[in-house]
């Protein structure tokens, strides 16, 4: 009996050894042929917004839509702005005839009307010093009263005086509006076409746009409610470039580098892999996330490693478990292209 138990461990063993020998043969054949990581399928989300605060009037899309970049995908009630616009436009266009007016100067015509006022004013001022003279002459004799005499003077000052300001108002239209004057109305009219950008661009922002090519993950707003900055409408995932998350432990990380070329598989599609190359290289050592299925243990430190993956036929999706696998031999790198997205 005790034969027979030495027997069995002793095949145990020899079978214990086989086995820890194979796997080590296999894993060093692996590490001389490709380098496996582990992550997720990751890619980036937008939370979209309106600028303005306002009533939304529609909403165009749904979730799993695929819209393009700039198309419209919610807009505003503008019945409000849109008569603001209007009248910022207007006054804008008021001030600028204003400016135009004082760059011109004085009408040829205006001079002529201040040089005729002018003449005007010398012969009132002549015919007042006539009969100011006449005046001097009888007051001697006593053949006009002092009342008379003092109107007649009056009238002489009134005359001189009407002329030196018909004299400066067409000394002023000659030289045509101050500089200060010019200066003033222009920035009056850079801040109604501020105003008028202004209403424009809000106008323009009533429209809500989508930045990239991307799926519409979630409506989280519908038309009747109010918009504001801080309140989405929509969540999109936008679908290229997608990339894998993955980790990479220190001793490997030596045969790892930015622009590699990698190839992606996932459960969804285990005979196919996806082609990518690798785009970032963490500087920084982290400990391993637990969400990662990886054959190391949980609390070894890794460093995060960025794989763009290409899809054109957009199969991948977001969260999916992927498997990563390096050709560290061959050290091949992504088309300058792609590496540069």
């Amino acid at each position: 009996m005790r034969k027979l138990v030495w027997l069995v461990l002793l095949l145990g063993a020899v079978g214990a050894t086989a086995g820890w020998t194979w796997r080590s043969l296999a894993a060093g054949k692996r590490a001389d042929s490709e380098l496996a990581l582990y992550g997720n399928v990751d890619l980036r989300q937008v939370q979209l917004a309106f600028n303005n605060n306002e009533r939304i009037a529609a909403v165009l899309v749904q979730e799993g839509d695929r819209v393009r970049r700039g198309q419209v995908l919610a807009r505003l009630d503008t019945s409000r702005l849109e008569p603001q616009a209007a009248q910022a436009e207007a006054q804008a266009a008021a001030q600028r005839q204003v400016v135009e007016r004082l760059h011109h100067g004085s009408r040829p015509e205006e001079i002529a009307q201040a040089r005729a006022n002018v003449e005007s004013a010398k012969a009132d001022a002549t015919r007042a010093r006539q009969d100011m003279a006449r005046f001097d002459a009888l007051l001697p004799k006593k053949a006009l009263p002092r009342a008379d005499y003092d109107l007649g003077k009056a009238a002489v000052d009134m005359a001189a005086a009407k002329l030196q300001v018909n004299q400066k108002a067409l000394d002023l239209a000659v030289i045509g509006p101050r500089a200060e004057d010019i200066a003033q109305a222009e920035a009056q009219l850079r801040a109604c076409e501020a105003q008028a950008r202004l209403l424009r661009q809000q106008l323009a922002d009533a429209q809500l746009a989508a930045p990239a090519d991307a799926v519409v993950r979630t409506r989280i707003m519908e038309p009747g409610e109010m918009s504001s900055p801080q309140k989405p409408v929509f969540s999109l995932a936008i679908t290229d470039p997608k990339w894998v998350r993955a980790y990479v432990s220190e001793p490997d990380l030596g045969h790892v580098h930015p622009g590699m070329a990698a190839s992606v598989t996932v459960d969804s599609f285990p005979d196919r892999r996806f082609d990518g190359w690798v785009g970032f290289v963490s500087p920084v050592a982290e400990f391993t996330p637990k969400a990662v299925q990886t054959e190391e243990l949980r609390t070894s430190l890794v460093y995060e490693v960025r794989v763009f993956v290409k899809d054109p036929a957009e199969e991948l999706r977001l969260g999916m478990p992927a498997t990563v696998y390096l050709a560290p031999a061959a050290m091949g790198s992504a088309p300058e292209d792609d590496r540069r997205r």
